[in-house]
């Protein structure tokens, strides 16, 4: 008979799996457990926390035996911050788990045969340096139990900073930028933003680097303008400072005086040097070892409010992979749907005929307009709107012969031989899922950040004419427990 388990109850276990969020699985008196803060081969003294009719949920409290997988974190944060979840294991574990994770997603979720997806999935894209990778970093900005001026993470599921100016995944220039503006807002008595009274001024801190520029952008998330000509007290000084630092192009405000956990605000005025940086993207060959550079490389102009993926490294090899995978020869007219400022739909331009580039936010198309001028590239059109609504007016216009609407003017568009989707996290919509099965693109090229979510589109895909060729897993973001993934499906011959 199984023991049964109340909150606070002490126990042991081996920990012989990991969860999908980076949590420890074991079974204790053969009740499962999912214990945070431990990894595959521990045996842990651990404490219960929540007790459902058929797992149990604990935290690590004492390590009996330390797994041959555990390695020293350099973080002394990682258990207390919620962004480094595995941190703790070691990395080629992490991309072993991270493998695993999109293929039971895609055999539980998805309900592939397990021989299909051994047989369609290749190798896992990782790094050579899993450490200070990504590109941009938002830190909130609080005051500690001594009135001090505090920037950091929150601490997990919490909104409680854990003051900090180092992350060993963030740039090295943002400790120097964090200290630059605290000790700024601490002389001139600058508050804060209290999230319980809506009160003080400065809520975050964004800072984005392009690493292969080496420009720096830096975006003050501000509680309204501080007065007629400054947006936050002595700013002429804030700026002169800022200005010193290596690299610095850019200086900002972003003013959100909403109740609300949602970051920046709508308003953006920049205070010190160019609206935007830049950075550069190179195509990489993913078909050799070490993945070199084709020659080809794509230049980005990056704004406050731009989606660009945060890790330049992996980027190249994603945005490759997918390129590979589309299959081009230089004919092909190819739809990227959720495009941003026009990344992927910039790189497969190289290779197709015609690119159409579709996304709902109206800025993000401006900035894929200008970056198709930056780069010389004339055969990419872009389009404001949802993926799931442009696509069907395209294609219910299509079918009777008329042109499909557009931001540059009306356009024969020639029907997509290749589609490329890169949805958010909840995935593809409905509707836009229906209208690719309707429009019977030769192939079907899925860029996902989730990978659940992705089984469930494919199982719709793949239910709906086409089948899976190639999956490949990309590391996009080491010691998390998140992974990017490109899927290649084709129509079934009829």
């Amino acid at each position: 008979m199984n023991r049964i388990y109340r909150k606070n109850d002490l126990t042991t276990v081996t920990v012989e799996d990991m969860g999908a969020d980076g949590e420890g699985i074991g079974k204790a008196d053969g009740f499962t457990l999912f214990v945070k803060d431990a990894v595959v081969g521990d045996v842990a003294q651990v404490r219960i926390t929540k007790v459902k009719k058929q797992y149990a949920y604990a935290r690590l409290e004492k390590l009996l035996t330390v797994s041959p997988f555990r390695t020293e974190p350099k973080c002394p944060w990682h258990r207390q911050c919620g962004g480094c979840q595995i941190q703790a294991l070691e990395y080629t574990k992490q991309l072993e788990y991270k493998q695993n994770k999109v293929r039971n997603h895609l055999i539980r979720l998805g309900g592939f045969a397990p021989e299909l997806v051994d047989r369609v999935m290749e190798s896992i894209v990782g790094m050579e340096d899993p450490y200070r990778y990504r590109n941009k970093a938002q830190y909130p900005v609080g005051t500690d139990r001594d009135g001090r001026i505090v920037t950091g993470f929150y601490a997990g599921r919490t909104h409680t900073v854990i003051p900090s100016t180092e992350c060993c995944l963030g740039a090295a220039e943002n400790k120097e930028i964090l200290e630059t503006v605290t000790a700024h807002m601490e002389r001139y008595r600058i508050p804060a933003y209290d999230e319980e009274t809506g009160r003080g001024q400065v809520r975050h801190i964004l800072i984005r680097k392009g690493f292969y520029t080496g420009e720096i952008m830096v975006c003050l998330v501000i509680n309204g303008k501080y007065g007629e000509r400054e947006y936050i007290c002595h700013q002429a000084q804030l700026l002169e400072k800022l200005a010193l630092i290596k690299g610095m192009t850019s200086v900002s405000v972003s003013i959100n005086t909403e109740k609300t956990n949602v970051i920046m605000g709508k308003e953006i005025h920049t205070l010190w040097g160019s609206p935007v940086i830049s950075d550069v993207i190179h195509v990489r060959d993913m078909r050799q070892t070490g993945y070199p550079c084709t020659g080809q490389q794509l230049t980005f102009a990056i704004s406050p409010l731009s989606f660009y993926q945060v890790n330049p490294v992996q980027t190249e090899k994603l945005y490759s992979l997918a390129l590979e995978y589309a299959g081009l020869t230089g004919r092909e007219t190819v739809w990227d749907l959720y495009c941003g400022i026009g990344t992927i739909s910039l790189f497969l331009a190289s290779g197709a005929g015609q690119v159409c580039g579709v996304e709902v936010i109206p800025q993000a198309i401006e900035d894929a307009i200008e970056n198709a001028r930056r780069n010389g590239i004339q055969n990419a059109r872009f389009y404001v709107g949802k993926a799931e609504e442009v696509l069907p007016a395209f294609y219910e216009r299509g079918k009777d012969g008329m042109a499909a609407p557009g931001e540059n003017g009306s356009e024969d568009l020639r029907h997509p031989d290749v589609i490329v989707v890169d949805p958010p996290r909840k995935g593809c919509d409905g509707v836009c899922l229906d209208t690719m099965l309707r429009m019977r693109p030769e192939r079907i090229v899925y860029v996902s950040c989730d990978s659940a979510t992705l089984a469930r589109d494919l199982r719709i895909l793949c239910d709906g004419g086409y089948e899976i060729k190639r999956v490949r897993a990309v590391d996009q973001f080491a010691h998390t427990v998140h992974v990017e993934t490109v899927c290649l499906l084709a129509r079934k011959a009829q």
